[in-house]
């Protein structure tokens, strides 16, 4: 475990952390662990919605943080199995949204940049592991925030059946709805983690356990109908995978329904109303208009709700007579953080059309990447079953037939020939073809020697770039890689398109020499 290289990542990551250990206390912690254990040496993160002794759990709101005595079971679990927990991650505040931008400690974006947000409510625990800060992380999933935050960043998310992992030591958010998620980069990672921290916790009165046989080939459904809210780009993604039926996901949808527009939103009252009254400033007013619309809904409501859900899942028992598992796209589209700013409650409904339904119905969900679009944003599949079908699940999301790869655009010192190329070629990328950028972009010479990127609308002039193709596997790991002032964003080719590439903040390149005229790197090195 790379102490110190941690230590940077967290200091350096924006919006990420609101809290984490010291780099003497974590060398301290490694020391410790018997190197026997199953994730001897580990490093993972905590949403900060769950309980680390030692730590605020803030739950992104500071009026209402407190300092645990003890980790939460399910961190404990993993602590005593040798790994080591970094800190605690950012979150949209009381675990409400799934957009990453509802939180007083910042707003992260996508590792894929571009303004992208990183999804939520889990937003730091998912960048945390594609920025390859740690090997895993815990979120939690009560609408989908084990999900969309995975789909955001090029990772797999794990929202194990209700109950299985233990929510002793949460802030709740609804709390019969309420799991524990996890985070890794790939399968195995997140398998690993699943193994060491499931089972049932006498004192957790949620706690549950219950296994499904393994099915070698299980029967693959796929909806009649999808709604991509107009993005084609996401649209052609999923057309890619195939499934052997098609099922009515009608009745899914309605259950989804019921979550935020249901008097479900009454029971975040009924662990945080108090907080609320009390302290109705401390709350993002975003935050306190979901939770206030609880107020609306009376006793005969819920009930009403209780027994339309119950009808409801009648109806998803029989789609289980048909196939062992469902097939949707994780999200139906992606959001900048200025298209969220324009309609934060609306876009974030349209978030979790494919995923709010999933508790209510008692689910099991595995998210996994599938590839990217064309423009390239990722792209997300969820593979789902009914209750205590995990480890089906998970078997068969590795067999799935998805897209692997993104495409990314170097600039400079990634080019073919070029002293940091190995870095790409290390981790199984393979070279496309040369290409160039559309003309509003200028190339500096930074002070460290390497090209700086920079859009600018006033250039005329193209530029030499290379397309490299990189396992999506191998995403979080090469953006550790990368300092500021370099980070990866959108960039336009002549030909129309967008990639993701190299681009430089533009802080970085006052009085820089401005070495656009040459055209590319290799032509001004020449």
């Amino acid at each position: 475990m790379d102490v110190d290289g941690i230590v940077e990542r967290v200091r350096r990551a924006e919006g990420v952390w609101i809290s984490a250990f010291g780099a003497d206390e974590l060398r301290a912690r490694v020391r410790e662990v018997d190197p026997g254990l199953p994730l001897a040496g580990v490093p993972f993160a905590v949403k900060d919605n769950i309980d680390v002794a030692g730590l605020s759990t803030t739950a992104a709101c500071p009026d209402f943080a407190y300092v645990p005595e003890r980790h939460a079971p399910v961190v404990q679990r993993l602590v005593d199995a040798g790994a080591i927990v970094v800190g605690k991650t950012n979150l949209d505040q009381f675990a409400t949204g799934l957009t990453g931008a509802r939180s007083p400690y910042g707003k992260p974006e996508s590792v894929f940049g571009g303004g992208l947000i990183s999804g939520g409510s889990s937003s730091g625990s998912a960048v945390a592991v594609a920025d390859g800060t740690v090997a895993f992380a815990l979120g939690t999933d009560t609408a989908g925030s084990g999900r969309v935050p995975a789909a955001l960043n090029g990772i797999v998310g794990i929202k194990p059946t209700r109950g299985l992992l233990s929510t002793l030591g949460v802030v709740p958010a609804c709390r019969s709805l309420d799991c524990v998620s996890v985070f890794a980069r790939d399968l195995p990672m997140a398998d690993r983690v699943m193994r060491v921290a499931r089972g049932r916790v006498r004192e957790d009165p949620w706690s549950r356990e219950g296994h499904r046989p393994l099915i070698a080939e299980p029967a693959v459904g796929v909806p009649e109908s999808l709604d991509f809210f107009g993005d084609s780009g996401q649209e052609k993604a999923f057309a890619r995978f195939g499934g052997a039926a098609t099922v009515d996901i009608g009745p899914l949808l309605e259950a989804g329904d019921l979550l935020y527009r249901g008097p479900w939103v009454a029971e975040r009252l009924a662990d945080l109303g108090d907080f609320l009254a009390a302290h109705p400033e401390s709350v993002l007013p975003v935050t306190r208009a979901v939770l206030e619309t609880g107020n609306g809904f009376s006793a005969a409501d819920a009930f009403r709700a209780q027994h339309r859900l119950q009808e409801l899942k009648a109806a998803a028992d029989r789609m289980w007579e048909q196939i062992d598992v469902l097939v949707l796209p994780t999200i139906g589209t992606t959001y900048t953080h200025d298209e969220i700013a324009e309609d934060p409650i609306g876009r974030n409904l349209n978030l979790g059309r494919y995923t709010q339904f999933t508790n209510l119905l008692d689910m099991a969900a595995v998210t996994v990447p599938n590839g990217f679009t064309a423009d390239g944003r990722p792209a997300s599949i969820t593979l789902f079953g009914p209750a205590f079908s995990d480890d089906m699940l998970a078997l068969a999301a590795r067999s799935l037939p998805v897209e692997d790869a993104m495409t990314l655009a170097v600039v400079g010192l990634h080019l073919r020939g070029e002293p940091r190329n190995g870095e790409l070629l290390d981790r199984g990328a393979a070279f496309l073809r040369t290409a160039r950028t559309a003309p509003c972009y200028r190339l500096h010479l930074l002070p460290s020697g390497a090209p700086g990127l920079v859009r600018d609308e006033s250039s005329r002039k193209e530029i030499d770039i290379e397309l490299w193709q990189l396992p999506a596997t191998q995403v979080g790991g090469f953006l550790a890689g990368i300092a500021a002032p370099l980070s990866l964003g959108r960039i336009a080719l002549d030909d129309g398109t967008e990639v993701t590439g190299f681009l430089c903040e533009a802080y970085a390149v006052a009085g820089a020499p401005d070495i656009t005229a040459s055209g590319g790197w290799r032509n001004y090195r020449s």
